[in-house]
């Protein structure tokens, strides 16, 4: 036979008003989230397998909550939310199931993040394919999952975009330093010399154009 213990109180917590604490038989017992807590009552009584599935219970809600909030900042890898599940000492298991929850919503989505993610370096920080690939991996992403988001990514494209909005920094240059000063950026952008060397004399040849069109247009 389980032993009963009673509901003597019901105490939202000051520092979170989300959760409370439930005192049984007079004293401090476990704390809840509200919505686990809900249908308690002051005065009901609860046997140790009753509580076991509420604190259970409680465990789930709150690593769902925490990877709602970490999901809340930006979209994140599944990768990303396991290790941050796992520095609040999240079991395997509730971790598990949080991230079955945040699939089955439509939350979570390694496919979807990695098409994001190239999409935003593309448009903001352009980069190869080659460190595009890396750096998805580090978000714990597989190659089957990123592999959509790389098919159609054109380094050569991309390097000319990226080398187009540095070239106006390295302007007064002679093509030497010119050339080396934009081989260097793009490099860490992970573009290879094949990609590199003629990108570099297409800027060179569009800036030194421009140049020629307007001297020419302020002699006639």
């Amino acid at each position: 036979m389980f032993l009963m213990r009673k509901i003597t109180a019901i105490v939202v917590q000051k520092k979170n008003p989300n959760r409370v604490n439930v005192h049984l038989d007079g004293e401090f017992a476990f704390g809840l989230a509200r919505i686990t807590a809900a249908w308690l009552k002051v005065g009901q009584e609860l046997d140790e397998k009753k509580i076991g599935q509420l604190q259970a219970e409680d465990s789930k809600e709150w690593a769902l909550q925490q990877a709602l909030l970490f999901l809340s900042y930006r979209a994140r890898s599944e990768s990303e939310i396991r290790k941050n599940l796992h520095k609040h000492e999240i079991p395997d298991a509730v971790i598990d199931e949080t991230l079955e929850r945040l699939r089955n919503e439509g939350l979570v989505n390694d496919e979807e993040f990695a098409t994001a993610w190239v999409e935003n370096r593309s448009t903001f920080r352009p980069r190869s394919r080659r460190m595009l690939a890396m750096e998805l991996r580090q978000k714990g992403l597989d190659d089957e999952s990123m592999q959509p988001a790389l098919e159609d990514v054109d380094d050569e494209a991309l390097a000319y975009e990226a080398a187009q909005k540095r070239a106006p920094r390295f302007a007064e240059l002679e093509w030497d330093e010119f050339r080396k000063k934009l081989s260097g950026f793009l490099a860490r952008r992970g573009f290879s010399y094949s990609v590199i060397a003629p990108v570099i004399s297409r800027i060179w040849k569009d800036t030194r154009a421009e140049e020629q069109h307007f001297e020419e247009e302020d002699t006639t």
